[in-house]
């Protein structure tokens, strides 16, 4: 019966009566396309740069003149809220002096590179809590524990166990950032099929090239998810240090800055302390993560361009 079957499909198809080598073509076409991500119509490049930009230049200048409404009705007192003027001035003060970038630097270098160390930390961690059951069960807890433990609880003990120096700070950062980037990656890596790690292992990878050209590819959208938000703790952990970690030693940051205007009282000093906090995650996010998830997530076909 399979034989006629067949038989009787080759006739149909040698007389007509079946789909036509045009047909099944167009069929599988159609097929292939369903499986292509949508790219939609494509957009200038100017278009797709207002577009990025627009919206928080319109949120800035929203926020902006919702501040100048509430203080010019004098509902806070003055040395509480000031202007968003007097702010302009203290912060282009720091800009004609310098300063603006000697805060920025001792700040932002630090989180680079306690991030990097962080990094370089958390994936092999990550690696094995996702890989070796043994770890997971053991340290698995731990490390999701830590990852929701406030990093400021970890200042008083890192000043007591290194003093007022940049180990410190460093170990404040670690700490922060350590356990959200090894999550990340345990996570991205429990998505992955289970088919792809055995088909790796069935072609004759180690392990370490397991990890390399299967696991952490594959995993790349948690890994990267992690790794944001271990800079969000990262640079958190970092302010949070240097806020409470003071010292002329350590040189002036961004949080040292604003221990300053805190402790000197001065409100517009802490208002233009926090926004250059804020620019500078702002600016980290925009520039780089931002860019990086869009990459990833279209060369899957998760997201349109």
């Amino acid at each position: 019966m399979p034989q006629l079957d067949q038989d009787t499909a080759e006739h149909k198809t040698a007389h007509g009566d079946g789909p036509s080598g045009a047909e099944v073509d167009g069929a599988i076409g159609g097929l292939d396309a369903l499986d292509a991500p949508d790219a939609g119509p494509q957009r200038s490049r100017g278009r797709r740069i207002a577009a990025a930009v627009l919206p928080p230049i319109g949120a800035a200048v929203l926020f902006i003149a919702i501040w100048q409404a509430v203080w010019a009705a004098a509902w806070v007192p003055e040395h509480r809220l000031p202007s968003p003027l007097t702010i302009g001035e203290v912060f282009w003060g720091l800009v004609e002096t310098g300063q603006v970038w000697e805060l920025l630097w001792t700040s932002v270098h630090r989180a680079v590179i306690g991030f990097i160390i962080a990094l370089a930390i958390a994936t092999p961690l990550g690696l094995l809590l996702a890989r070796v059951r043994i770890v997971r069960a053991a340290i698995g807890p731990l490390v999701s524990g830590l990852q929701s433990l406030p990093s400021v609880a970890w200042v008083p003990a890192a000043v007591i166990w290194f003093g007022l120096t940049d180990a410190s700070i460093y170990m404040v950062v670690l700490l922060g950032a350590v356990p959200s980037i090894a999550n990340g990656l345990v996570a991205g890596i429990d998505q992955i099929p289970p088919i792809l790690p055995r088909v790796g292992k069935v072609m004759g990878a180690g392990s370490l090239a397991n990890a390399r050209h299967i696991l952490l590819p594959a995993a790349l959208p948690g890994y990267l998810a992690g790794m944001k938000q271990g800079w969000a703790f990262s640079w958190r952990s970092l302010m949070a240090a240097e806020l409470i970690a003071s010292s002329p030693e350590l040189g002036d940051g961004l949080g040292q800055f604003l221990h300053n205007g805190m402790s000197l009282f001065d409100m517009p000093m802490v208002i233009t302390g926090i926004l250059l906090i804020l620019v500078v995650g702002v600016g980290i996010e925009l520039l780089v993560f931002a860019p990086l998830e869009k990459v990833t997530l279209n060369a899957r076909g998760l997201r349109k361009s």
